[in-house]
């Protein structure tokens, strides 16, 4: 734990900037191993007493490892794009810019037992699941050294307990149910995060996957990313409700700050534990933000403003926050 010198360092910290307050972690990394902190943003509840805790410890080692994810992920999207530009990418290319906190958060959570289905957003996700990133790089520009011997492209990549990338919007959480339902079956004390954006949220068949996981109470995590805009239509303009941990009705929920690495990580734990006690599903709704449009070939200014991106961008960015 803290010394009692750097309890006092972290007080004057987070009175400073109680913004940040999780970051002090950074500026003391020479001067402890671990330390307690205070999430900024609550989490929300539904069909749940309790939840996880704000107050939670972060080690520098785990510090350093999530601030590295995050940064080669940022940086092997950076490298995509240009890739994309100078047209050695060609077809779709969707970017994770902005959203690194969710999947580094969810897969600190996790075993590489568990597994991990998402849509088509899925380079970052990739890149969590042991794919390196050459990996992803070649399968993006059709090479056969890529993850899918450069037949996927974009939207299918695959590793050990890595379904993919999917092209089909919703699609893939069915198949989600599916593996869920494998889990139980084997006993093998592993859960399934099936992962969604807020435009596929309204599918049915979402809802029909929920049914069904909660009449058999299967081991399922039912993860909605909520990046704010369905391809170019904004969450309010979608969906009558935007309370998308609610989404499951009978199924408790979560709702939790997606642009905060730590509080994703202890989100997902809490949610495994829940779903391994036998108690059934859970859904979970981490509220993030994409920097880049849909997709490569959409500029993502003629729904929003370039003001509205830099708005979030300064003061919410995942690794900005994180190394202050």
């Amino acid at each position: 734990m803290l010394s009692a010198v750097s309890k006092a360092l972290c007080v004057s910290k987070t009175s400073a900037k109680p913004a940040v307050q999780w970051s002090i972690v950074r500026c003391l990394s020479s001067l402890a191993n671990d330390a307690s902190i205070s999430l900024l943003e609550p989490f929300k509840l539904h069909r749940l007493d309790d939840g996880p805790s704000r107050d939670t410890t972060l080690t520098r080692d785990d510090a350093l490892r999530y601030y590295r994810q995050m940064q080669t992920i940022r940086r092997m999207e950076t490298a995509a794009g240009s890739l994309y530009k100078s047209k050695e990418i060609r077809g779709f290319c969707h970017l994770y810019s902005g959203q690194e906190a969710c999947c580094v958060g969810i897969q600190n959570a996790l075993t590489s037992d568990d597994s991990i289905i998402t849509a088509y957003r899925a380079h970052g996700w990739a890149y969590m699941r042991g794919i390196p990133v050459h990996g992803i790089l070649a399968e993006l520009t059709g090479r056969k050294t890529g993850c899918a011997q450069g037949k996927g492209g974009s939207m299918h990549m695959y590793g050990k307990n890595f379904y993919g990338g999917n092209g089909i919007v919703g699609a893939q959480v069915p198949l989600g149910g599916g593996i869920a339902l494998a889990h139980k079956y084997r006993q093998d004390n592993s859960v399934c995060i099936s992962l969604y954006g807020d435009g596929a949220a309204n599918q049915g068949q979402i809802f029909e996957t929920f049914n069904m996981a909660k009449l058999w109470d299967l081991p399922a995590i039912f993860v909605c990313e909520n990046n704010k805009y369905g391809m170019g239509t904004s969450v309010e303009r979608a969906s009558a409700s935007l309370d998308y941990y609610t989404r499951g009705d009978y199924i408790p929920g979560i709702w939790v700050d997606g642009m905060d690495v730590v509080a994703v990580r202890d989100a997902t734990k809490f949610a495994k534990e829940y779903c391994l006690s036998g108690k059934g599903p859970l859904v979970m709704e981490v509220e993030t933000y994409r920097y880049h449009g849909h997709s490569m070939s959409d500029p993502g200014t003629s729904y929003r403003t370039r003001e509205e991106v830099q708005e979030m961008r300064q003061p919410r960015d995942p690794i900005s926050i994180f190394m202050l």
